[in-house]
């Protein structure tokens, strides 16, 4: 009863509105917007009549009659009231619900002769085009739509009119190479659809993505369409290819190119080598087109990116440029001279660099940190390349606990064991990164074991290797272990020894093994000997000897049960005996 007695109230109120002045009917859309929200879809089409039989143009109640009547499926009763609308009040938006409409009825002459009408009224408008486009693509008829947009473009007579709506329209029915061609033209008419095209494009699924390039780089090959298919390539994780593909558009230099590389090295923000490199290459050619310190700024961020991605010789030809730039600011220069000793001692140019650091010295360019640490790369490259002498000159009177470090491995090397060992215990666990301490742990424990104040054979052995002879410090190594008085660490050395000949390959697996196999029987209660079978071992299991290495590894765990190597030798185990065939 309350439902019938409301619906009446509608009903009066909708007659009382063909009178009503304006304040009325715009409270009574208002009521009628309520009761869309509150799901009377028919109660609100009764209040959107009448207020059309007082105003047949109100715009408010016709989109709301279009709203509750396509739901209710009584569209047909808006025809009359739109077209009525029509002949008086011919503005765009009238006629789009009008066009709906009829397109919704399937009146496709009807809907014709209205765009018709409507371009000869306002020539050059893309309106009617793309209004007649969307309400043919609400009704899935997207075969349609698309000829209503080539049949405006060519009546509009620009090539790249209704860009937008065509790669939208490809982009909804998957067909990505026409999308990148349309987004392409639209980012040529307006630069600032540019990002747009990039941001659309960017969903392109994985099958289609080379239809995209392909588009981009072949179909349409404009210098925009070339620089959107860069930055997408370069999201797609082929930053190499993305940067060859912008190269190709950056001559002549303009502000769009400018544009384009600054937007490639903004997206190339991951941190992977690759797209760190293209980051500093784009940046470089970016610093070259702008003026004074904002270059050098370009140019500094570029140094440390391509620095950061590994490519030196990149990075030494920008830092060349910076370092000779009268604009570039202090921090700028200072990281250019830091980069270029760097890249001198990475290229082992040593005393070129020592020369450069001298400099940094002098001028005090950089921070004292800075300088120190570079002073520290620098000592390290001369104790790999043998140059003990020209290291501890350069570390000079230096009391930190990385010149401890360093110290101690320039004292190893000379063969003063029992100094190495309280250096190496000074610097403790703070210096260096987690290899460089892991590599200290393990040389003390085996100093500690050959427990000498001096072997200059061992030092020179242990220098070789530093150097990369690994295969000549092998025979140093077992020429040094020789020479050690018994229980003074032989077994460890061998131990050491034989690891290297492994890690060398098959060619000097048998020497790893007779060294493995000295240790196992001569090595007495001490590490040495398990961890020497443990090896031994592995050796025979890469060898397809599986018993044997059985054999070796249940020694091991019944012989030295509290090894520390036990937990590896249980695994190595159960390996070797799932290798051996069932009878």
């Amino acid at each position: 009863m309350r439902h019938r007695t409301n619906n009446r109230r509608i009903v009066l109120l909708a007659i009382t509105l063909v009178a009503a002045p304006a304040a009325g009917r715009a409270q009574a859309i208002s009521q009628g917007f309520e009761l869309e929200r509150q799901g009377h879809a028919d109660q609100a089409a009764t209040l959107y009549f009448g207020v059309l039989r007082g105003e047949p143009a109100n715009l408010p109640a016709l989109l709301g009659l279009e709203r509750v009547l396509t739901p209710l499926g009584r569209i047909a009763e808006l025809l009359p009231l739109a077209e009525h609308a029509l002949t008086v009040d011919t503005t765009s938006a009238v006629r789009s619900v009008a066009l709906r409409t009829y397109t919704a009825l399937d009146m496709r002459d009807s809907a014709a002769a209205l765009v018709r009408r409507w371009v000869a009224a306002r020539p050059g408008e893309l309106t009617p085009w793309r209004e007649w486009a969307i309400a043919l693509e609400d009704r899935q008829r997207f075969e349609d739509a698309r000829n209503v947009l080539l049949l405006g473009r060519r009546t509009l007579g620009t090539p790249g009119a209704l860009a937008i709506e065509l790669a939208e329209l490809g982009q909804r029915t998957g067909d990505w190479q026409t999308a990148a061609f349309e987004w392409a033209g639209a980012a040529d008419a307006s630069p600032s659809q540019l990002a747009n095209a990039v941001s659309q494009l960017d969903d392109a699924p994985l099958d289609q993505r080379d239809r995209v390039i392909r588009s981009l780089t072949i179909s349409a090959a404009t210098p925009t369409a070339r620089r959107i298919a860069a930055e997408l390539l370069l999201g797609w994780g082929q930053p190499d290819r993305g940067w060859d593909v912008l190269a190709g558009t950056l001559d002549p230099a303009t502000p769009e190119a400018a544009m384009a590389l600054r937007r490639f090295a903004a997206r190339a923000s991951r941190s992977s080598p690759g797209v760190r490199r293209v980051r500093g290459l784009a940046l470089a050619r970016l610093a070259d087109l702008l003026p004074g310190p904002m270059g050098a700024q370009a140019r500094a961020d570029a140094a440390r990116a391509l620095l950061d991605a590994g490519d030196r010789e990149a990075a030494r030809a920008v830092l060349l440029k910076l370092a000779g730039d009268p604009a570039a600011p202090r921090e700028a220069l200072a990281l250019a001279q830091l980069a270029m000793v760097e890249g001198l001692i990475s290229d082992g140019q040593l005393d070129s660099a020592a020369a450069g650091l001298a400099r940094l010295d002098r001028d005090a360019l950089a921070s004292g940190d800075d300088r120190e640490r570079l002073r520290h790369t620098l000592v390290a490259a001369w104790i790999r390349q043998g140059q003990l002498d020209k290291g501890d000159q350069i570390l000079g009177a230096d009391s930190s606990v990385e010149a401890a470090a360093l110290h101690g491995w320039i004292l190893l090397y000379r063969g003063n064991l029992k100094e190495a060992i309280a250096a190496f215990r000074t610097a403790g666990p703070y210096a260096g990164d987690r290899d460089a301490t892991t590599a200290r742990t393990a040389m003390l424990a085996l100093l500690e074991q050959v427990d000498l104040p001096e072997s200059p054979e061992l030092g020179a052995a242990l220098l070789q290797l530093a150097r990369g002879d690994s295969s000549g410090a092998v025979a140093a190594l077992r020429r040094a272990a020789d020479k050690l008085p018994s229980g003074r660490g032989r077994p460890d050395v061998l131990l050491v020894a034989g690891r290297i000949a492994a890690r060398l390959g098959a060619g000097q697996e048998g020497t790893a093994q007779d060294l493995f196999n000295e240790v196992v029987q001569k090595g007495g209660s001490g590490a040495a000997a398990p961890a020497a079978e443990l090896e031994l071992a592995r050796i025979l299991l890469r060898r397809n000897r599986p018993a044997d290495a059985v054999a070796h590894l249940e020694h091991l765990i019944l012989t030295y049960p509290e090894s520390a190597v036990v937990p590896e030798a249980r695994r190595e185990l159960e390996r070797a005996k799932g290798a051996i065939p069932r009878s």
